[in-house]
């Protein structure tokens, strides 16, 4: 997407990043012209991510899982200390 020299100069006098921007467009919702991500789903995005790096340190610890499955039917799953 193309940035414009006001866009490049509003974000210089704000003090927000290109990688906040990105963010933005990334998770943020359309309304209208505009991408939003008000402070409410920003603080809802950090609980998500809280909660997901829980999970992933829980997975981490057992040394990665693995889930062996076959088209829609689960058929097992154990814990992954190594990797072939």
């Amino acid at each position: 997407m193309h940035t414009t020299h006001h866009c490049k100069a509003r974000q210089s006098q704000r003090g927000i990043s290109l990688k906040m921007v990105n963010y933005v467009l990334t998770h943020g919702a359309l309304e209208n012209d505009k991408i939003v991500l008000g402070k409410k789903e920003a603080m809802q995005r950090l609980a998500d991510l809280e909660r997901e790096k829980r999970l992933l340190m829980k997975i981490a610890d057992k040394g990665g899982v693995v889930v062996v499955a076959d088209g829609e039917a689960l058929i097992t799953t154990y814990n992954c200390s190594h990797r072939n």
